[in-house]
């Protein structure tokens, strides 16, 4: 495994899901991640316990990335959670829509990924390196698949350093994609976002959700083994390291793992790389 890789957290719910989720850390920390980033609920329902798990990860002496999701929020609320960042140290944000809880109208200062990027810029210059969203596969609310290229630029233009992908299981959407992405020249890193197979009902609801492809034999071959959880997860790492070594062949520039906050997956996908 040579490429640079990065994994990424939910904040935990409870105090036994916190120190859980400590010790998948220390697991991972074997495989010399560059940064560990954390999620951020819908409509910024989970802040503190992101920062929280944040701070934990800086602690144990590894760069934490926290999520910042602007859909609900003004300009203060954002300015303060920049200015509470910068107070603990960190240097990196995953700049995010994001999505509002269900009942709730859009609301706040912020309709687009884009707008809070140039937001963060003009608060604090160059103090964060910025990664955006991408979608290989195209967003499930874009109006089309050149409309969501256009939106990437935005957040590009606005001054995105690095894009990481929503996990995908065809090779050929993701080089596709940066080649497109290219052709208009933006040639920022497009890093692949990578999903462990280890369940398959929650796999297929996840990809329904959030418009993620699940080819058809991967779909069938899952439901073929019923409640064999051993067979599923086998077939799961081959299937995710096999993708693994086809982006890495085709010149991905770094893998980010999607852990569910699970080490044994993500360790057995890169030993099945080698």
């Amino acid at each position: 495994m040579t490429l640079p890789i990065s994994l990424e957290f939910f904040p935990p719910k409870t105090p036994e899901g916190v120190e859980k989720l400590r010790a998948v850390r220390q697991q991972l920390y074997a495989l010399k991640p560059e940064f560990c980033s954390v999620t951020f609920g819908a409509g910024g329902s989970t802040q503190e316990g992101t920062l929280g798990t944040v701070r934990q990860i800086l602690e144990e002496g590894l760069p934490g990335v926290p999520h910042l999701s602007c859909i609900g929020q003004t300009r203060q609320t954002i300015r303060e959670r920049l200015a509470s960042y910068k107070a603990a140290g960190i240097q990196r944000i995953v700049a995010l829509r994001g999505d509002l809880p269900s009942g709730y109208g859009m609301g706040g200062e912020f309709r687009y990924a884009s707008e809070l990027v140039e937001f963060i810029r003009a608060e604090t210059g160059s103090a964060f390196h910025i990664s955006v969203a991408a979608y290989p596969e195209v967003h499930p609310q874009a109006k089309s698949p050149s409309a969501d290229l256009e939106a990437f630029a935005a957040k590009v233009s606005a001054g995105a350093n690095d894009g990481m992908t929503q996990y995908f299981f065809n090779v050929d959407a993701y080089f596709r994609y940066v080649d497109e992405l290219k052709q208009r020249g933006i040639d920022i890193p497009i890093v692949p976002g990578i999903m462990p197979i280890t369940n398959s009902s929650q796999l297929l609801r996840f990809s329904d959700a959030c418009g993620a492809e699940v080819p058809r034999w991967i779909r069938l071959r899952l439901q073929s083994f019923g409640d064999d959880t051993a067979s599923i997860k086998d077939f799961g790492a081959d299937v995710v390291a096999h993708l693994c070594e086809r982006l890495q062949a085709g010149g991905a520039p770094a893998f980010h793992f999607y852990t569910l906050n699970q080490g044994a997956p993500v360790l057995e996908l890169i030993k099945r790389m080698g």
